[in-house]
């Protein structure tokens, strides 16, 4: 693996207890399977009830803010700042605080030579940003914009700070602690936003909610991993980082690009009230993404890079993984793509029903971002640097033409229909190709895909055919959507064995002596 490691203290060791006659080869990756996937069973359970709680909370905040605090114009703003944030978080460390997480041996060692490459970076990458806010605001459409910039994008420094102790907590699958921080950062953070919000400080709000909330996780992390922020530097240690971070960056900020370009489309090209209506629609989309995919790639990075070395338990731990997300996702993705004009009145009033138009298509796409997300993690823990860059590559190209014409003809609408065209029709293909040259084939991908759809195409059928007769009010949607979720619960209920990660050897026959129970835990440990 093309992949530089930092030196291993703790291999090496021998023995000098005598060894059976003809033992079999000690299989590393076996032998570590059972605590490893303790570890991220428990970690995931927690990152996915953190990822729960802190989307409601944002859900119900987005509410109010909506109804009564903001309008389009606002949400406008609020989204180009945003947008511009998020591709600067996916550089601003060079990507060298992943290796906190993905290199093997005592991470402390090189831990100071991480946080003094983080901070130098996104301490830069700043200073840039606020003298070129103007130009970025007016290039984007919403000169009003810069202001929100300059604050919003204090994040990127507190962020690179904080790289270094929330690595630790990401490497350790310490995700009970990861809960409490973030819990306390959205509770101050939104306090500030909400009151800001009603004091009338508009789109800034968002950006001093968002610093608060941050400051609070730098805070967090550092108490959670104590002694880690520590500053050094070692030549040797920062030449063998940036070989590794730097081709991630790229490869990050090609991929938050590609996800963030039609807000840069659609702020330039139709202006602050039509793109307040599609970071509202796009929001939406997200909350399969939001929910299920952030609470997995918490945990998938560093699971993948423990499994890396075994191409089998790779490609097994893979397409569970990919077939547990897709199973939970497909539900709400059919929902709020067949109910999107009424779930949106309902939800947030009526002068935002314009944004339901793009909803469905956006739905898709969420639906792929997610196998992609998961795709991503593993290319990178398995070092397929090169593929991360041609795949993101490839996708941004064809996308900032194909959204530029479509919108042109047909508003936040074909921006829509172009995302999916190009991730549909050109992405998912490379995507599949990548996985594959990495021991992933397609066969593993399209089994643990295909009861999913299948029981989401039976879901819109449900939607369509009720929607009519029943309405569109609360209880409504209520019984629409509870009729759909029973018809789909039917048809994945036969691939439940596979995402528990049971083969037919693990499941229960009568007459099996009992005395096989702990190895059938041990074999469901190592899947």
């Amino acid at each position: 693996m093309d992949i530089a490691r930092a030196p291993d203290s703790e291999t090496g060791e021998t023995s000098d207890a005598p060894a059976p006659p003809d033992p079999a080869p000690p299989d590393p990756v076996v032998a570590a399977a059972p605590s490893l996937g303790r570890k991220v069973r428990s970690a995931a359970r927690w990152s996915l009830i953190n990822t729960v709680v802190l989307r409601l909370g944002n859900f119900a905040t987005g509410i109010v803010l909506a109804r009564f605090a903001l309008g389009p114009a606002e949400w406008g703003v609020y989204g180009i700042a945003q947008t511009v944030l998020l591709v600067l978080l996916s550089a601003n460390e060079l990507g060298v605080g992943l290796a906190i997480v993905r290199w093997e041996g005592d991470a402390r060692r090189f831990a100071p030579t991480v946080l003094t490459l983080s901070t130098l970076s996104s301490g830069l990458l700043y200073v840039a940003l606020f003298a070129a806010a103007p130009t970025v605001a007016g290039l984007l459409g919403s000169p009003d914009a810069a202001g929100v910039l300059r604050v919003m994008c204090l994040c990127v420094v507190i962020d690179g700070v904080a790289q270094v102790p929330g690595g630790f907590l990401t490497r350790e699958f310490a995700q009970g602690k990861r809960m409490v921080i973030d819990g306390l950062n959205f509770v101050l953070g939104t306090a500030v936003t909400l009151l800001l919000a009603f004091e009338g400080w508009g789109a800034m709000s968002f950006a001093w909610g968002a610093v608060v909330g941050n400051v609070v996780t730098l805070i967090g992390c550092a108490l959670a991993a104590p002694g880690t922020l520590r500053f050094g530097w070692d030549p040797e240690q920062a030449r063998a980082l940036l070989r590794f971070g730097l081709p991630l960056a790229g490869a990050s900020m090609l991929a938050l690009a590609v996800v963030n370009v039609d807000t840069m489309v659609v702020g330039a090209t139709l202006g602050n009230v039509s793109l307040g209506f599609y970071v509202l629609a796009f929001n939406i989309s997200g909350w399969p993404v939001r929910i299920i995919s952030e609470a997995a790639r918490r945990v998938s990075f560093a699971g993948f890079s423990r499994l890396a070395d075994s191409p089998q338990a790779l490609a097994q731990g893979f397409s569970r993984a990919l077939g547990v997300l897709i199973t939970g996702t497909v539900p709400l993705c059919v929902l709020l793509a067949g109910l999107a004009e009424p779930v949106i009145r309902q939800v947030y009033g009526g002068q935002w029903t314009p944004a339901a138009a793009a909803l469905p298509w956006l739905m898709a796409l969420g639906l792929i971002r997610i196998g992609g997300e998961l795709a991503y993690d593993c290319l990178v823990a398995i070092g397929q640097r090169r593929s991360l860059f041609l795949v993101q590559g490839l996708w941004l190209a064809a996308l900032i033409p194909v959204l530029l014409a479509t919108a042109h003809l047909n508003g936040i609408v074909g921006v829509s229909q172009g995302h999916v065209l190009v991730a549909g029709g050109l992405v998912v293909p490379v995507f599949l190709i990548a996985l594959r040259r990495g021991g992933i084939g397609p066969g593993r991908i399209a089994r643990a895909c295909a009861w999913p759809f299948l029981g989401g195409a039976v879901m819109a059928a449900i939607v369509l055919g009720l929607q009519r007769p029943f309405g569109d009010g609360r209880l409504a949607l209520l019984a629409i959507g509870t009729i759909a979720l029973a018809g789909y619960t039917v048809c994945v209920l036969p691939s439940r064995d596979f995402l528990r990660g049971l083969g037919p050897a693990d499941r229960p026959h009568r007459g099996r002596h009992r005395a096989s129970a702990p190895l059938r835990s041990t074999q469901q440990d190592m899947r």
